[in-house]
């Protein structure tokens, strides 16, 4: 029987609902609208299709969008000074600046400028320390969503083999530490890792995240096994034109895999819709602090 399809867009789009769900009732009852700052820099075709969707799904949840286009010649303190004036804005909660920067900016530097509290992307180093030691505050989008994507397939992870395939600090590492606080017993691949395709047929759910399209092959995973495929990677086809493919064969997987994540539809949906619960949940928390600050 071919794997069954976690769809993504309708997990995606319940998240939405309560989200926008939850705005509202935060509006009526503090009069708060929870708002979101995107700041992008240059002309990167795939960064402006991703900023426009993250604002037309703020907007469309009861939020308030906040946008600045700066151009790719702007230099690193001027960009720096608007993330201290945001930083600074009580009608702005969350905060993110596209990736990639241009060569003349450090990421590093910036994404350390920005307030830990309206940290949505979850790349600051506070936040980062604080899920490395079992303490989530902030989690990144991606990884997050993984993590609700596998709950539907198993609603408690507790006690499950999980392999993470790639250990960037924007998907794999912090992906493995939130199994890892679901109960999951963990291994992590790498470039260095021996024998990649007998570790990745020790897991029961595999989450693949390197950006090498078509990596992992259907023998490469246990029978039965919940597949979650963080890539997106465009290949050309043979009869012209290109097309869209995660970093597992999808054919070759669907016939061995219990459940997995399409490319496109799979776990791309979720990274924005998390994003607005990351957004809303900051500007929960600035009704707290504002409550502790007047007493």
């Amino acid at each position: 029987m071919p794997a069954r399809l976690i769809d993504g867009k309708a997990e995606a789009a319940r998240l939405r609902d309560r989200v926008g769900r939850d705005a509202r009732a935060l509006q009526q009852t503090h009069g708060i609208t929870p708002g979101l700052a995107v700041v992008l820099v240059g002309e990167n075709p795939a960064s402006q299709v991703y900023v426009r969707n993250k604002i037309k799904q703020t907007i469309e949840a009861g939020m308030a969008s906040f946008e600045f286009r700066l151009p790719a010649s702007v230099t690193e303190h001027d960009l720096l000074s608007l993330i201290a004036t945001l930083n600074g804005r009580s009608d702005v909660h969350g905060i993110l600046v596209q990736l990639p920067l241009p060569a003349q900016i450090a990421s590093d530097q910036v994404l350390r400028a920005i307030d830990p509290a309206k940290d949505v992307d979850g790349f600051h180093p506070v936040n980062a320390g604080l899920l490395a030691i079992g303490k989530p505050n902030l989690v990144p989008c991606t990884p997050l969503g993984c993590v609700m994507l596998a709950k539907t397939i198993h609603p408690d992870l507790r006690g499950l083999d999980v392999v993470v395939v790639g250990r960037s600090t924007i998907v794999g590492r912090p992906a493995a530490q939130l199994f890892l606080d679901e109960g999951c017993t963990i291994r992590i691949a790498h470039s260095a890792t021996r024998d990649l395709p007998a570790l990745c047929r020790q897991g029961d759910i595999l989450l693949v995240a390197v950006g090498r399209p078509e990596l992992v092959r259907g023998d490469w995973i246990s029978p039965g096994a919940t597949v979650i495929d963080v890539g997106i990677n465009r290949i050309d086809k043979p009869e012209g034109g290109t097309r869209l493919v995660g970093d597992v064969a999808f054919e070759e997987a669907l016939a061995v895999a219990g459940a997995i994540t399409p490319v496109p539809g799979g776990v791309g949906p979720m990274t924005i819709a998390c994003l607005l619960a990351n957004t809303l949940l900051c500007a929960e928390r600035s009704v707290s602090t504002e409550g502790a600050d007047a007493s």
